[in-house]
């Protein structure tokens, strides 16, 4: 993957897998740290902690329809390229945080990409879950509730498709004013 959107978008498939219904998707440019933090956490069924030890093997997965799972090793292998690493904390029951550091000014670090169409792409395909986005710097913070969508369509009677082009809009002009990097 050429964009650490596309890894965020395969954790949080992860997630909704896992059955989570709330998800929170934290972004963190600091130029002042130097560092870029992205946070997944959600509450879905959870990993024992042979599970959290094993996961970033490639040949670890908990799906039934392929006996591999990358994404865990191929975005841990992106943040170690960039002098980054990931933590991951899960309760069985009680849902999974997943870290996700990065040097912000490392070469070798992936581009963020493209997290309107990210954001937008799991509320429209997953309209039952909560998704909660933040995206912060140093001194800005925009946050993204997807309940903000349905609100939207009672508040302006538009339909669904409506709103998320609203929603899509909103989401583009705040990242705009708060991103300093990609």
């Amino acid at each position: 993957m050429r964009e650490l959107s596309l890894h965020i978008l395969d954790i949080v498939t992860n997630s909704i897998e896992a059955d989570a219904t709330r998800i929170l998707v934290h972004v963190q440019e600091s130029q002042s740290q130097d560092l870029l933090r992205i946070r997944i956490r959600d509450n879905g069924r959870g990993m024992s902690e042979d599970m959290v030890n094993r996961v970033s093997d490639p040949f670890v997965t908990t799906r039934k329809t392929r006996a591999v799972g990358m994404g865990i090793s191929l975005i841990k292998q992106a943040a170690l390229q960039a002098r980054g690493d990931v933590q991951i904390r899960s309760q069985l029951g009680k849902g999974t945080q997943i870290e996700i550091k990065f040097k912000l000014n490392c070469l070798n670090r992936l581009p963020l990409g493209n997290m309107v169409e990210t954001i937008i792409n799991l509320v429209v395909g997953t309209p039952d879950v909560h998704f909660v986005y933040i995206h912060e710097n140093d001194d800005k913070r925009f946050v993204f509730d997807s309940f903000w969508v349905f609100a939207r369509m009672d508040e302006y009677d538009c339909s669904f498709f409506e709103a998320v082009q609203k929603a899509r809009k909103y989401l583009t002009e705040n990242l705009k004013q708060i991103q300093q990097v990609d």
